[in-house]
């Protein structure tokens, strides 16, 4: 058995694919950063993230597949399914072996894995672009804090960048701790010390601009007129709205008494 280590990023993978082949290695497993000592009595093998050889991958796949599917590999990889980057493999070997395009074939385990995992990372982008709550600094940054299932970030900055191109805004991703920044001209990739625990009056008082917390109050009032309790169908509303979002939406925050 082989510890193939990368770097835990795409292209640190696609570059471990290409050496693969390149050295000939067998019976692999995919391990991100460091050395598994679960792993007894395996070889190990280091990859250092290489740009080109990464790209002579994806140029090989992109010969063989569909655009659709080139791009589940990636959305398939931002699943963080367990043990997806095995999956990823094995359906890179079926590409590479086959004379004939075999996204159809759902028969076989890794083309079926790979389009499951592909459409949850679909549906979290979607559900993302859908429920981020921004509220606004008294620097003017609007920021949103986001706990996401997948690493949908880079999924999603196209979509925010387009339809919030005239105000800078950040949207922080608290389980991978990073987010995307944007400055009024490009999305880039941060990463801070930031306080998602706060989300008492006195943080808002401190962070927010005043305007702010009048508008979060009328979002909520508005969602709770249109949320009629005689017309209220919680199993429907979780399946669009689950519970794990709540704590991130202005909606769902409760109205504090004072």
């Amino acid at each position: 058995m082989t510890q193939v280590i990368y770097d835990s990023t795409y292209e640190g993978w696609l570059t471990a694919v290409f050496e693969i082949y390149e050295y000939k290695l067998n019976d692999i497993v995919f391990v991100k950063n460091e050395v598994s000592d679960s792993l007894l009595f395996s070889t190990t093998h280091f990859t250092a993230t290489d740009p080109e050889k990464a790209k002579r991958v994806l140029s090989g796949l992109q010969k063989r597949l569909s655009a659709e599917g080139l791009s589940n590999i990636y959305k398939a990889f931002m699943s963080e399914v367990k043990q997806i980057d095995e999956t990823m493999f094995q359906f890179v070997k079926y590409v590479l072996a086959s004379p004939i395009n075999i996204e159809g074939d759902l028969s076989n385990d890794a083309v079926l894995g790979i389009k499951k995992a592909a459409r949850l990372t679909g549906k979290e982008s979607h559900r993302m672009e859908a429920f981020v709550r921004f509220k606004l600094t008294k620097d003017e940054l609007y920021y949103a804090v986001v706990e996401p299932d997948c690493d949908v970030l880079p999924l999603i900055e196209t979509h925010f960048k387009n339809r919030y191109a005239d105000q800078r805004w950040l949207i922080y991703d608290t389980k991978r701790k990073y987010g995307i920044y944007y400055d009024l001209e490009n999305v880039q990739t941060v990463q801070l010390q930031f306080n998602t625990e706060s989300n008492s009056s006195k943080f808002l008082a401190e962070v927010c601009d005043e305007g702010e917390e009048l508008f979060q109050h009328l979002w909520k009032q508005y969602f709770s007129s249109v949320n009629i309790e005689s017309r209220k169908n919680m199993r429907v509303h979780l399946q669009h709205l689950p519970k794990r979002y709540w704590k991130h939406l202005t909606e769902k925050i409760p109205t504090i008494k004072r």
